[in-house]
């Protein structure tokens, strides 16, 4: 009996032992995103994503997800993915002024009409290699978008362009900060986790935000009214830091690969798009007050302010801005709104 019980103690033993190399072969990637933990995007996407990569690489990767900017700010994750504080990276390129300006030419007015629009078009301009160079520090693995952005007031309707002078107003871009300040009202920047309290305190009136984030930040609580006038549609994106790609095997990098691309930037706009439905629904719910302005580009009042921020903004970009501009109005007819 002790034969057999020190036989089963020593198989035991070396299965442990040989076991161990392989735990020690496991690679942990930390995520680095802005969305509030446990909110959708951060389940639906982030978590998702995770836990999909867990099992592709049948354990050998693991991922840890810090929502919330808890490990990077909101301003700082692309340039956290570069110094090798977070493996992987996801924010606004607009939080990081003037160094994705080919990039942002997506979030002008009228370029896309949801989420899944929008993201198609930037992941397919991406891929064709229309900015590349402005990720050559990093290895992104999807983009997408966040839907048009509109006007939300706390104390009145905004109906006409006019009608924004005077008034503090969180700018998601400086693009739209522009047209702010070019109407009369003071644009106030500041990353979107900041914008409840700064709104509850008074520090700003209204903001320009899309249906999804006023559903998360949970704004439709202090803003009652909303003019929807598609003045941006933000740019997004998760990155990864080369040298931690470079440092995986083989197939391992094959794993990041397969979970990179379209179909992720798609997967993206779905939870995108599914949280602007509710957080429009919200607000209907609530019985705040809409006006909705149709064919923006085209409206006596609103066009031109528009048609202007578009010129201003490829015009002071030049280079490949207004071929990257027609690329993107093209995509629109193969990118399903």
């Amino acid at each position: 009996m002790k034969s057999v019980y020190k036989s089963a103690l020593t198989g035991a033993l070396t299965a442990a032992l040989l076991a161990t190399p392989a735990l020690a072969e496991a690679t942990t990637l930390r995520i680095a995103h802005v969305w509030p933990g446990g909110s959708m995007i951060d389940r639906e996407l982030f978590q998702a994503w995770a836990e999909s990569v867990e099992e592709a690489s049948d354990g050998r990767l693991q991922v840890q997800v810090f929502p919330g900017a808890t490990l990077t700010g909101a301003d700082s994750a692309y340039q956290g993915v570069v110094n090798g504080i977070a493996d992987i990276g996801a924010t606004a390129q607009g939080y990081n002024a003037g160094r994705f300006p080919l990039t942002q030419v997506v979030e002008l007015p009228g370029v896309s009409a949801s989420s899944r629009q929008g993201s198609c078009i930037l992941q397919s301009l991406y891929d064709q290699g229309h900015f590349d160079e402005e990720y050559s520090d990093t290895r992104p693995l999807f983009m997408f978008t966040t839907g048009p952005g509109y006007l939300h007031t706390k104390e009145r309707l905004i109906e006409t362009p006019a009608d924004l002078e005077g008034l503090r107003l969180r700018r998601p871009t400086p693009v739209v900060g522009d047209m702010f300040t070019r109407l009369g009202a003071q644009a106030v920047g500041m990353p979107a986790p900041e914008v409840f309290t700064s709104m509850q305190r008074g520090v700003v009136d209204g903001l320009s935000f899309n249906w999804e984030g006023m559903k998360t930040f949970r704004l439709n609580e202090l803003a009652s009214y909303h003019t929807e006038v598609p003045l941006y549609d933000l740019s997004l994106f998760a990155t990864m830091n080369q040298r931690t790609y470079d440092s995986l095997p083989a197939d391992l990098q094959q794993v990041i690969d397969d979970h990179s691309g379209m179909e992720w930037s798609l997967r993206a706009a779905a939870v995108y798009d599914e949280l602007i439905r509710q957080g429009r629904q919200d607000a209907e719910e609530a019985g705040h007050e809409f006006l909705v302005i149709e064919d923006a580009l085209d409206h006596p009042e609103w066009g031109p302010e528009l048609q202007q921020t578009i010129d201003g903004y490829l015009e002071e970009v030049g280079g490949e801005a207004g071929e990257i501009y027609e690329a993107a109005m093209e995509l629109k007819e193969s990118c399903e709104a």
